[in-house]
């Protein structure tokens, strides 16, 4: 889901801070949209999205501000949605009016750029200076005249752990000490090996998401600009990690965001997981009972990014002025800074870093982690890796090759050129 690049983010963030005051300050309300088309009677907008991206509250808020629009919020799996729009689009109807894309099928839909309401026409360029740089080039076309989305969040990487299964596995619990434990992830592994050995009980949720963080790290992804399919690059580091997870017995095998998934949250199936800014909210979400039970370390090999979308507006929308006004406002400093507090999504525009809202915002529910400081650091040293187009069919098609070591439906030492054939099948298909 994403990953990217420092380039003077500090400096941007000094330059920005004057121009995001106007609605960044942290006790502002969420301000309305200002529509005044009341007279036009109700409009609808569907939105499509997965996961928690805390919009239940601001859906509330703009249709209080704007009372002829409705808001219908429409979350799904991860890879359906971003299918779904795929298949909308080539069929010339269905989509819905505001559609998230993240970071691992942009490019995929940057490419198909005439589908979507270019924001440009609609004053967007006006954004474009309070941006990570390389969060606004993601979304544009390669002529760089139409941009399709506005940047929601990024995905700084973190991990996530639960420090009461620590302690009861005689391992350290506080962040810091448990920070010293991985600094590889070989590390990782080994420490791991201690806690099932202890404990019996599985350490990681799933090979999967052992092999999406560590590709995220990687100077290259599945692809190169030009567009040629690097398997033995990041991929095969990647991999190479996920197979070893699930071959020292460490990991659950449950499938991200998947109900079982969600269960071995509440039933304890495991203690650790790899963690940027947006899991937060999940977890706080699926298992509200293991209040002060979280909290967060850093992760083994360091920086990284997984995850980070953008809003974007398919031309099939009856309602493409309306649908921009929405997705403009839910872009302001103040309901991105309500997002980061409620699921923990982080601004992609570098001067909120500096918003003593999300500086100094420390969450309740992971044992009063300093979540603002730990995923603004993170984001600032973040490092781009280019996802080619067919980024998000590829990673899909690998990761149901691990599925299936994982289900012993196939032999760890068979499964790298079984999970090439697959990648070759996605990058022709």
């Amino acid at each position: 889901m994403e990953r990217f690049a420092k380039r003077g983010v500090a400096l941007v963030a000094a330059g920005l801070a004057g121009s995001l005051v106007l609605a960044g300050c942290s006790g502002q309300d969420l301000e309305g949209g200002g529509s005044d088309n009341a007279s036009q009677g109700q409009i609808t907008l569907k939105v499509n999205f997965w996961g928690d991206m805390g919009l239940d509250k601001l859906k509330t808020q703009y249709e209080k501000d704007n009372p002829n629009v409705k808001i219908v919020l429409n979350s799904g799996e991860y890879n359906a949605q971003h299918e779904d729009l795929q298949k909308k689009l080539v069929a010339g109807t269905g989509a819905p009016d505001i559609s998230a894309v993240d970071e691992g099928f942009i490019v995929q839909f940057r490419g198909q750029s005439d589908k979507f309401v270019n924001l440009l026409d609609k004053g967007a360029s006006s954004y474009e200076a309070k941006y990570l740089p390389w969060k606004w080039q993601q979304s544009l076309s390669t002529d760089k005249k139409t941009q399709i989305g506005l940047g929601t969040d990024v995905g700084g990487l973190a991990m996530c752990y639960r420090s009461d299964l620590f302690k009861a596995a005689g391992l350290p619990t506080d962040r810091e000490s448990v920070s010293k434990l991985w600094t590889t992830w070989d590390d990782f592994i080994n420490v791991g090996k201690q806690y099932v050995d202890k404990t019996g009980k599985k350490f990681v949720d799933s090979g999967t998401n052992m092999f999406n963080p560590v590709l995220a790290q990687q100077p290259q992804g599945f692809y190169d600009e030009s567009e040629q399919l690097q398997m033995d690059a990041g991929p095969k580091v990647a991999f190479d990690v996920a197979m070893k997870t699930i071959d020292a017995g460490l990991s659950a095998n449950l499938a991200s965001f998947q109900p079982n998934w969600d269960q071995g949250f509440k039933k304890d199936q495991f203690a650790v997981l790899a963690c940027p800014a947006w899991m937060l909210g999940h977890i706080q979400t699926t298992a509200p009972n293991q209040k002060g039970k979280w909290d967060i370390a850093t992760i083994p090999g360091g920086g990284g990014n997984w995850g980070g979308s953008w809003w974007t507006i398919p031309k099939q929308g009856k309602n493409a002025d309306e649908a921009y006004k929405f997705v403009e406002w839910m872009v302001q400093p103040a309901q991105q800074i309500e997002v980061f507090k409620t699921v923990g999504n982080l601004p992609s525009q570098p001067a909120l870093y500096k918003d003593p809202a999300v500086l100094e915002y420390k969450k309740e529910f992971m044992s009063n982690a300093p979540t603002g400081q730990i995923f603004a650091s993170t984001a600032e040293g973040l490092k781009p890796q280019y996802l080619g187009k067919k980024n998000g069919p590829t990673r899909v098609a690998v990761e149901n090759v691990i599925t299936r070591v994982q289900q012993g439906s196939l032999k760890s030492n068979a499964a790298w050129p079984e999970a090439v054939k697959a990648a070759q099948k996605a990058a022709t298909s």
